[in-house]
């Protein structure tokens, strides 16, 4: 089966191209991916393992990618699919149209295992609520003020251990009783080291939130996370924790990516209130409730 699915944003190609190229950056760009990890080959090729969802469940794959920057064009093949995906391929093709706007054309080719009826009305019903998603999420990237857009992480140094550490942030079915700012915790453990998380945390000033994540553990004791449920002055919001011990100090680190949401600067902050004032605050939100859980890590794996 092969579908085609199209937009046309009124951004520069090149620019259009250059967000597409960095697959490491769609956590934050698609709302369907999860995590990416691009390893470069040769000849303009590279290994991708990503994290999806798909029709609400969590997959996982790795695909081939070969870029032409000068023709704008990705192709990409599935290398190990996920079932019921027998093979997938297709290409990312942006070019130039009226008044250097783009025009992003998005091709998918695939196939069933054993051409099930049931496994084909799976994947297209996905491949039409993705691509439709990927496309739209690409428009918006693509005119959005980079300043709502940002990165910053905290670290705690301790003597320990890293795997204990690992654990106790790992095990977030435990953090109500063991982290003053988390109310209250629901957890369930998916195949291939994936788990859901929704989690109901309180602010400085006693509000609480509720945020809904998907996190998947990696090699070399890290872990990563998305949040499908993002506080409401935030679009998108992904993470990572690493561990790393070296002389019997261990290194503990949060690091935060995330989106602004404009449109919510007021509403959630009150009138006056500038996408500076948001980035402020969410840098002191996010960054006090990670200290405070690697404050409690390092004091109780100590």
């Amino acid at each position: 089966m092969t579908v085609s699915h199209e937009i046309t944003v009124a951004a520069p190609p090149d620019r259009v191209y250059a967000l597409l190229a960095d697959a490491a950056g769609w956590p934050a760009l698609f709302p369907p991916t999860v995590h990416a990890v691009a390893t470069p080959l040769s000849d303009g090729e590279e290994r991708l393992q990503l994290w999806a969802t798909a029709n609400g469940a969590v997959k996982s794959w790795t695909s081939l990618r070969t870029l032409d920057p000068v023709a704008r064009r990705i192709t990409f093949r599935q290398e190990v699919s996920a079932p019921p995906v027998a093979s997938m391929g297709g290409e990312w093709h942006v070019e130039e149209a009226a008044d250097g706007h783009s025009r992003v054309v998005l091709t998918h080719t695939y196939r069933a295992i054993d051409d099930d009826p049931s496994g084909l009305a799976w994947i297209a019903e996905a491949v039409e609520r993705n691509s439709v998603a990927e496309l739209a999420a690409l428009e918006a990237g693509a005119l959005a003020d980079p300043g709502i857009d940002f990165t910053f992480s905290d670290s705690v140094e301790f003597a320990g251990s890293a795997r204990d550490a690992h654990a106790f942030t790992w095990d977030a079915q435990h953090w109500p009783a063991r982290l003053p700012h988390v109310v209250g915790v629901e957890l369930s453990e998916e195949p291939a080291g994936v788990q859901r998380l929704r989690m109901e945390t309180l602010a400085k000033d006693g509000s609480s939130h509720t945020t809904e994540s998907i996190r998947v553990g990696l090699p070399g004791l890290r872990i990563v996370y998305k949040q499908t449920r993002p506080p409401a002055l935030l679009s998108v919001h992904t993470g990572r924790w690493t561990f790393e011990e070296r002389d019997g100090l261990v290194t503990a680190t949060s690091q935060h990516r995330v989106v602004l949401r404009p449109s919510a600067v007021v509403p959630v902050l009150g009138e006056g209130r500038t996408v500076e004032d948001a980035r402020t605050f969410v840098r002191e939100a996010l960054g006090a409730n990670s200290l405070a859980t690697l404050r409690h890590v390092a004091g109780v794996t100590a």
